[in-house]
């Protein structure tokens, strides 16, 4: 129907403009984080430009929801300023023929978000964990600046080094700390030598004219060592074992029953509905008189929106800690939305039938 196409068509517009633009922003935030590890050598700029890319299909689960939303809040807005939702209410057109209409639109960003939580999130994560692993592994002490600190084997060692020579790898007084139990060890040398290494393979950390001190906590079993030179071996770093329920696939959190893997599937499973909702909620949230500002529409329309996410981190945070059982989950988060469109959409009835009684 034209009615439809034309919606449609209105909505679409700022929709693509609006995600363009909020995909803009989160990745520029993204790449400000990365590239700073990439100045400091710890990443290289090839891996970081694939980690802004997997962190912007984790982003679109958030983006496309919320760029539909404020879309059809601007363009109903717009209608109802320019008299048009008047003109289609006079030729029998109300708000749940206005609902249909956006009803195609809405069935397709619900969907590509649900695919984007259910499958892209899981396999971005996985993805971004396994780089960052292997830049941590590959990492090249001659990329770096002098006088910087350096975390090296997932922060288990701490290297600074005042000088750095870019053409051997050669370092300058060289501080290294190491956490062993109980005790501290800070070792420095005058000179020292890592060479660069590939992913998979240990590297031995050459110290030369130096001093090793061995700290108690306790203060009572300090050892302080001298030595000409010192090799530590820093074993091959393997991807972390450690379990990432962000990027586990959704089908064995549907066979976990940990808390926080129940919270996790149930937030991938919750943004097809929030989709649905916010876009049907958008369409009571936009009225407003003919020739009225938006202002105020996009005011209470945002309080909403944070609202909504504020309720359901609140409800992911409970289900984790084991304080909300599986049922309702974070489903309950969810109640408030559907009740404030209920008394939106029935508080327009009431007023009808209120001033019909007036009259009489």
């Amino acid at each position: 129907m034209v009615l439809d196409r034309y919606i449609t068509s209105e909505i679409a517009k700022p929709l693509l403009l609006g995600v363009t633009l909020l995909m803009v922003i989160s990745t520029g935030y993204t790449a400000a984080v990365r590239l700073g590890d990439a100045a400091s050598g710890l990443i290289d700029p090839g891996t970081v430009a694939r980690l802004i890319g997997l962190s912007s299909i984790v982003a679109l689960e958030i983006l496309l929801p919320t760029a539909l939303y404020l879309s059809i809040i601007a363009t109903l807005s717009r209608l109802y300023r320019d008299s048009e939702m008047v003109a289609m209410r006079a030729a029998g057109i109300g708000e749940s023929r206005v609902m249909r209409s956006l009803l195609t639109i809405t069935v397709i960003v619900a969907v590509l978000t649900g695919a984007i939580s259910v499958y892209g999130r899981p396999w971005a994560y996985r993805e971004s964990y396994r780089l960052e692993a292997e830049a941590r592994a590959e990492f090249d002490i001659r990329k770096i600046e002098p006088g910087q600190f350096i975390e090296l084997q997932d922060n288990k060692y701490v290297l600074y080094a005042r000088d750095v020579d870019q053409d051997s790898g050669k370092l300058g007084k060289v501080f290294l700390q190491t956490q062993h139990g109980k005790k501290t060890q800070v070792i420095y040398a005058q000179e020292a030598y890592l060479p660069p290494v590939t992913f998979g393979e240990a590297r031995n950390f050459e110290l030369f004219h130096g001093y090793a001190y061995t700290l108690d906590k306790q203060g009572s079993h300090d050892i302080t060592l001298k030595y000409r030179k010192m090799s530590i071996r820093l074993p091959a770093e393997e991807p972390t074992s450690d379990y990432k329920r962000k990027a586990e696939p959704t089908r064995r959190l549907y066979r976990s029953s940990a808390s926080k893997d129940i919270a996790e599937l149930q937030w991938r499973l919750s943004t097809p509905l929030s989709t649905l909702l916010l876009a049907l909620l958008a369409v009571p949230l936009s009225r407003s008189a003919p020739r009225q500002g938006r202002h105020n529409s996009f005011l209470v329309a945002i309080l909403v929106y944070i609202g909504l996410f504020s309720l359901v981190s609140v409800a992911i945070t409970k289900v984790e800690d084991g304080v909300i059982p599986p049922f309702p989950g974070i489903w309950w988060s969810f109640l408030p939305l559907v009740l404030l469109f209920a008394v939106l959409m029935i508080l327009p009835v009431w007023q009808r039938r209120k001033h019909r009684h007036a009259s009489h």
